[in-house]
């Protein structure tokens, strides 16, 4: 149903231009050449004006009109109505069914019987103790449903949206954010129905989504989770045991039963949670499927050896993964130790001690004296402090499998990181592309129990398959979305596998959104090495960006190839090549793309093409032609047609054209229109060449005149390539 606006303005006694001024103000769009307006919206705007109006010297009172909200037809006094409030919400609450707004009302005391808090004025919202209680509602509700869980009028509702720009009835939907708007202002919290994320979320292994909280106020803090780092031999696993025998509190690792790839201890009253993982290798390998699990990385340097090529390879995984990097300097007890030159090779590689100015702690520790272990605790409860970690111990759990594998008398099982939430015995859960009912829960020491809290490692058994490590176990609520949810993502797999693009071709879609290209260099020399990282270094533009995120000496080991992996970046070897097959075979099933050279110039010239495919291309207005209008036919109420005459190039339909003018003897540019087809005679064309007469159909800027000029023009794609 629509409106004519002249009639609407005739009742207001105002001119049509006003009205529309006012109809804007009002919070309603109406197009500048608009005649008619929704029904819904002309009823509104009368009653909000007449509202407004001084009311006539004289005028009868008392006499009924008749008003439309929604599709439902209302009566109410003509002196109501001039002497209506402002507020359109208030205006509705005047004229609402009665009969709805007890039914309301009705069924928020069911819900809140026996609770305190609960008003029933008129003009009040009905509200439950909001100290307590939260409303849950989905990621969108429709008007009505939202007023029933809230005790929020539909006439309160409808004016708080109407506000906020946003026309609606009772039936129409709302999203969740919209429905916080309006819920804060009347004080009333709602809370996000949780529902199992998308195949997508699952098979990237990004759950920065999954952790998203509503409100913060739901949060608490929660334990770090610290991976150890290092150089072989330079004491990884002798500190990792020194830590755990150190634990004041549990005194119990010879009770440790089984070994599940993670263990916490305390320290101040404070958990502190190691991933017990061999080194970096598992650190790439899960943050090559999107796992980002780690809070903290310690870096075990030995005193008596300093930064070696592990230790380089474990800064800069580090690094990419964005964690806090403590070092602890171990071998403290060695003849040989030199601290002093240990701290000047970190500075080398942007890790500055404390005590030296810069911001990285470094900790003097002996893991075979097990001297230094409790200040070396100490800085991680305080970089963890630092860090403000925190997580929803009260919803759903979220967790990343860390490891797993087939037990003789479980079956799969899986040692999972509690990210968020608190996992229980029971529940049931989608693990990548399997799923499963949670039948055993042990801790580290292989103790069961009932429930894990955030940045808690568990060991897990009732899963269908094995998982993979990097995988994200979500808590569903019933058996059969688990399943559902699983098979959706085997086959989303599947298929990706059969389409999986190329090396190059991931490369180019990782690093699309952020313009950064990150390389892996493996040179033969370290002079090779140093001089193509000067020559890198020269590659520069204001829209991409090189980033070399390790580089080394010798061959192409599956470290690098696992970092590329994570990072989605590109491996180069220069004059270098694979330690064994089995790196090779590592790539093609990762997707990295690596590329040999023996010439520099070739490595340099393949980059700078890689970075151009990366560079957005600019759009270029090109005139194809020049047509003056001769005469106009005929206008309708989106469109012309004319007759023109092409002076130059030519006329393509489908092309657009800036309208140009004579005033003051100069061409000013007036509006643009599209031309929607050609004629030349009685025949459609596709294009008209310089000198003929046509017939066009022309949409845009409708205010032409005999005599204004058309400058025809295209888009073309103008690639940009680098210096």
């Amino acid at each position: 149903m629509s409106a004519k606006l002249a009639d609407l303005a005739e009742q207001l006694d105002i001119d049509v231009k006003r009205l529309k001024e006012k109809i804007v103000e009002l919070g309603f769009e109406v197009a500048p050449r608009a005649r008619v307006i929704d029904k819904e919206i002309a009823d509104l705007v009368l009653l909000e004006m007449k509202g407004n109006l001084n009311k006539p010297e004289g005028a009868e009172t008392g006499k009924k009109v008749k008003a439309k909200i929604g599709d439902k037809d209302v009566d109410a006094l003509e002196e109501e109505v001039l002497e209506a409030p402002k507020d359109v919400a208030e205006m509705y609450d005047e004229m609402i069914a009665e009969e709805r707004e007890r039914e309301i009302v009705k069924s928020q005391r069911k819900k809140t019987a026996g609770k305190e808090g609960v008003k029933k004025k008129k003009d009040e919202v009905v509200q439950v103790d909001a100290a307590k209680d939260f409303i849950e509602i989905s990621e969108s509700i429709s008007v009505k449903e939202f007023a029933e869980k809230t005790g929020i009028k539909i006439a309160k509702i409808i004016g708080e949206l109407m506000k906020n720009g946003i026309l609606a009835n009772i039936n129409q939907q709302i999203d969740f954010d919209t429905a916080q708007i309006i819920a804060d202002d009347m004080g009333v919290k709602l809370k996000r129905k949780r529902v199992a994320a998308g195949a997508e979320e699952f098979m990237s292994g990004d759950i920065s989504n999954l952790l998203k909280e509503d409100d913060v106020a739901d949060l608490r803090n929660r334990p770090p989770v610290v991976c150890v780092m290092g150089h072989v031999d330079h004491g990884k696993t002798k500190l990792l045991d020194a830590i755990r025998e150190t634990d004041v509190v549990s005194g119990e690792s010879g009770g440790i039963t089984q070994h599940i790839g993670a263990y916490q201890v305390e320290k101040k009253g404070k958990l502190i949670t190691f991933l017990d993982t061999p080194g970096h290798e598992a650190f790439t390998s899960m943050r090559a499927r999107g796992a980002k699990v780690t809070d903290i990385a310690i870096l075990v340097v030995a005193a008596d050896e300093g930064i070696k090529p592990q230790t380089i390879e474990a800064i800069n995984h580090a690094k990419e993964a964005g964690v806090p990097i403590i070092v602890a300097i171990n071998k403290m007890d060695k003849p040989g130790a030199a601290i002093d030159r240990v701290k000047g090779e970190l500075t080398e590689h942007d890790l500055q001690p404390e005590d030296w100015g810069g911001k990285t702690i470094c900790v003097p520790v002996s893991a075979l004296k097990k001297e230094g272990i409790d200040d070396l605790l100490d800085m991680i409860l305080l970089t963890a402090e630092m860090e403000d970690l925190k997580a929803n111990p009260e919803r759903e759990a979220v967790c990343t499998v860390v490891e797993a594998n087939l037990d003789k008398n479980l079956g799969p099982v899986a040692t999972v990181l509690v990210n968020t939430g608190t996992l229980k015995i029971m529940n049931n859960v989608i693990v990548g592309n399997t799923f499963g009912r949670i039948k055993v829960m042990k801790d580290y020491t292989g103790k069961s129990v009932l429930k894990a809290l955030p940045s808690t490692p568990v060991l897990i058994a009732g899963l269908h398959e094995t998982p993979k490590s990097g995988d994200i176990l979500q808590v569903v609520k019933d058996e059969k979305t688990a399943r559902e949810k699983a098979e959706e993502i085997g086959l989303k797999t599947q298929l990706q596998a059969e389409e999986k693009l190329s090396g190059m071709s991931q490369i180019l879609a990782t690093v699309k959104a952020d313009k950064i290209l990150k390389l892996v260099i493996k040179a033969d020399t370290k002079g090779s090495l140093e001089a193509i990282r000067q020559s890198l270094a020269k590659i520069k533009d204001e829209e991409v960006a090189l980033k070399v995120i390790h580089a080394g000496v010798g061959k192409l080991n599956e470290s690098d190839v696992m970092m590329a992996a994570a990072s989605g970046g590109l491996v180069i070897g220069f004059h270098s090549d694979y330690d064994s097959p089995y790196v090779k075979k590592t790539a093609e099933r990762e997707g990295v793309e690596v590329k040999m050279y023996t010439v520099i110039y070739d490595l340099l010239e393949n980059i700078k093409r890689i970075l151009s495919g990366l560079i957005e291309a600019e759009l270029i207005e090109v005139i194809i032609g020049r047509a003056e209008l001769k005469q106009i036919f005929l206008t309708k109420k989106k469109d012309l047609i004319v007759g023109c005459k092409v002076l130059s190039g030519k006329a393509q339909s489908k092309s657009k054209a800036h309208v140009i003018r004579q005033s003051g003897g100069e061409e000013v540019r007036v509006g643009d229109v599209e031309i929607a087809s050609l004629r030349k005679v009685d025949q459609e064309v596709k294009e008209i060449g310089e000198g003929n007469d046509c017939g066009m159909k022309l949409t845009g800027f409708m205010d032409l005149k005999e005599g204004d000029i058309f400058e025809m023009f295209k888009y073309e794609e103008k690639r940009r390539t680098l210096e």
